[in-house]
C-alpha cells in the first residue's frame, strides 16, 4: 500500500515538472528577446535606483566608503538648506508657467492645422522640428545668444526704438527665457492634440451649426469636452518633463543657476550637489525627493480626472 501511494504521488509531481519544461520550451523564444530589455532594466534602473536610495541615508564623496547617517540628508534638506527653498521655488514656477502656455499654444495650431490646410504634412514637420532640437546644447546656446544683451531680440527691439534689457543676465527676465524656450517646443504635443481633434465626429459640429452655436460655444462644449483625454495625457507628459528639465538651465546659466539663483532648476542644483561638491548621498537623496514630487503630481492628476476627463463610455 505504502508504495502504491507513493507511485501515485510521484505521477502528478512528473507530470507537472514535464507540463513545465513544455512550456518553457514553449516560451523560450519570448524569454530570450526579453532578455535584453530585462538585462537593461535590472542593470541601468531598478538596480541604479535601488543603489541611489541606499545612498540617499549615507555620507558619499566617491573618494571613501558611503557612511551611514539615516535620514540626516533628508533633515538638512528639510531645515538647513535654502538653495533647496530656492531651487523649489524656481522649478514650480517654471513648472506652473511653461506648461499650460505649451499646451495652450499646441492646441491653438492644432485646431488651425485641422481646418484642413495645403502642404499639412509639411508644416507638421517643420512645426514638430522644435521638440526634437529644443532639448540639445546647441538650441540652449543658440537660445543665449538670442537674448543676450547684444543678441538678435534686443536688435529687433532696438528698431522700434525699445532699449531691452540683458534678457539672460537679468534675475528679472532669465527665468522667462527657458519658459519661452519650452513653450518653443510645442511639437510633440500638437500633434498629439491634431490626432485627438482628427477623431471627433463632424456631424456633431454640423447639428451645433444648425441649432445656432457659435464657434466658441461649439469649442466649449463639444472640442474641449472629448479632448479632454488628450489634454490629460499631454499635462501629464510635459509635468513631468518640465520637471525633469535640466540642460537649458545649465548651458544659459553656465551651470551655475544664476543670475542669483534665478535660473537654479532643481535637476540642476542636485547636479552641483552630486558632481560640483562631491556629495553623492546627499544627491541622491534630493533625487528621491524629486521622484516622490513627480509621483505625487501624477497620482493627484489621476485622482482627479474623474472630474473632468470624459471618454466614450
Amino acid at each position: 500500500m505504502t508504495v502504491m501511494a507513493s507511485t501515485t504521488l510521484a505521477q502528478p509531481r512528473e507530470i507537472t515538472e514535464s507540463r513545465l519544461r513544455q512550456a518553457l520550451r514553449r516560451n523560450l523564444a519570448g524569454y530570450l528577446f526579453l532578455a535584453p530589455w530585462l538585462i537593461g532594466f535590472l542593470g541601468l534602473t531598478l538596480g541604479p535606483a535601488l543603489a541611489s536610495l541606499y545612498l540617499s541615508f549615507t555620507d558619499y564623496d566617491l573618494l571613501q566608503s558611503p557612511q551611514f547617517v539615516g535620514t540626516a540628508n533628508y533633515v538638512r534638506i528639510a531645515t538647513a538648506d535654502p538653495k533647496f527653498a530656492a531651487a523649489m521655488k524656481v522649478t514650480f514656477t517654471y513648472v506652473l508657467l511653461s506648461v499650460p502656455l505649451k499646451l495652450i499654444f499646441a492646441l491653438a495650431l492644432a485646431m488651425a492645422f485641422n481646418r484642413g490646410i495645403r502642404g499639412l504634412p509639411l508644416y507638421r514637420a517643420i512645426f514638430y522640428l522644435p521638440s526634437l532640437l529644443g532639448a540639445s546644447v546647441a538650441i540652449a546656446v543658440l537660445w543665449r545668444q538670442l537674448f543676450a544683451a547684444d543678441g538678435l531680440v534686443n536688435s529687433l527691439l532696438a528698431l522700434v526704438g525699445i532699449d531691452g534689457p540683458s534678457w539672460i543676465s537679468n534675475p528679472r527676465y532669465s527665468l522667462y527665457t527657458l519658459v519661452a524656450l519650452s513653450v518653443w517646443q510645442f511639437g510633440s504635443p500638437m500633434i498629439i492634440f491634431l490626432a485627438g481633434l482628427r477623431q471627433i465626429p463632424q456631424d456633431m459640429y454640423e447639428a451645433a451649426s444648425l441649432d445656432g452655436a457659435s464657434k466658441a460655444r461649439q469649442f466649449c462644449k463639444i472640442t474641449l469636452p472629448l479632448l479632454t483625454p488628450v489634454v490629460f495625457f499631454n499635462f501629464v507628459i510635459q509635468t513631468i518633463e518640465a520637471f525633469k528639465a535640466f540642460t537649458p538651465a545649465f548651458i544659459i546659466s553656465e551651470g551655475n543657476g544664476g543670475p542669483i539663483n534665478s535660473t537654479l532648476f532643481y535637476t540642476l542644483y542636485l547636479y552641483q550637489e552630486a558632481f560640483g561638491f562631491f556629495r553623492m548621498g546627499y544627491a541622491s537623496a534630493l533625487a528621491w525627493i524629486l521622484v516622490l514630487i513627480i509621483a505625487f503630481f501624477t497620482a493627484f492628476s489621476f485622482l482627479t480626472a474623474r472630474y473632468w476627463v470624459h471618454y466614450d463610455d
